[in-house]
């Protein structure tokens, strides 16, 4: 499975901003999706994650009530709506898919997912 997320750019604060992370090779619809960030001297964390059916998102409290998961599995796509931005929110963001039934503990750790994607730089602008 290979991921390539787009989307990222520079936005000033309480801007949006929409991530896209298509995956190709093989089909990711039984697989967990999530995304993960990191800013520069910290360590990658959690951002928000959804199952394979798309009816359980998973949310870092840091981003509940401004950023949405959502997931096309025709498409192969997974996507993350990001409004209200602020500073905090400049990183670097990764999509990665795992194929685990995920819970909330699951979710926020790495070692449960096999593929990421490269990763694409949000920028917020205070």
């Amino acid at each position: 499975v290979q991921l390539q997320a787009s989307g990222g750019g520079l936005v000033q604060t309480g801007g949006s901003l929409r991530l896209s992370c298509a995956a190709s090779g093989e089909t990711v619809s039984n697989y967990a999706m999530g995304w993960f960030r990191q800013a520069p001297g910290k360590d990658r964390e959690f951002v928000a994650a959804i199952s394979w059916s798309g009816l359980l998102p998973y949310y870092a409290d840091s981003v509940k009530g401004r950023f949405t998961i959502s997931r096309d599995n025709a498409e192969n796509t997974v996507y993350l709506q990001m409004n209200n931005l602020k500073p905090e929110d400049t990183a670097v963001y990764y999509c990665a898919a795992g194929p685990f039934q995920p819970n909330a503990i699951m979710v926020l750790n790495t070692r449960w997912y096999d593929y990421w994607g490269l990763g694409t730089l949000v920028t917020v602008s205070s």
